[in-house]
C-alpha cells in the first residue's frame, strides 16, 4: 500500500500535534462522504493512544489529509 500527502499539511500536523503522516499504517474503517476513517494501529496503540487517520483513495495510493488522537468516544469504540 502506498501512502501520499501534502507536505505542507504534514509539516503543520507535526508542528501542531506532534504526529507524522509518515508513521501512519492505515486500515480501512467506515466510509463517510467519499472519505474513509481509519485507525492507526501499531501493535494496538501509537504513542500510547488510538489515532484517527483521514484519507482518500487516489489510484493505488491512500492520500492522508488528517491524523489526530482519538477522542474519548472513539477510544471506547476502538479499544
Amino acid at each position: 500500500m502506498q501512502l501520499a500527502w501534502d507536505e505542507s499539511k504534514r509539516q503543520a500536523t507535526r508542528a501542531d500535534r506532534g504526529l507524522d503522516f509518515a508513521d501512519a499504517v492505515v486500515e480501512v474503517g467506515r466510509h463517510t462522504q467519499k472519505r474513509w476513517r481509519a485507525t492507526h494501529d501499531m501493535h494496538g496503540l501509537f504513542l500510547g493512544r488510538w489515532m484517527v487517520v483521514g484519507y482518500v483513495q487516489r489510484g493505488d495510493s491512500r492520500h492522508i489529509f488528517s491524523m489526530r488522537k482519538a477522542n474519548e468516544r472513539e477510544q471506547v469504540r476502538f479499544g
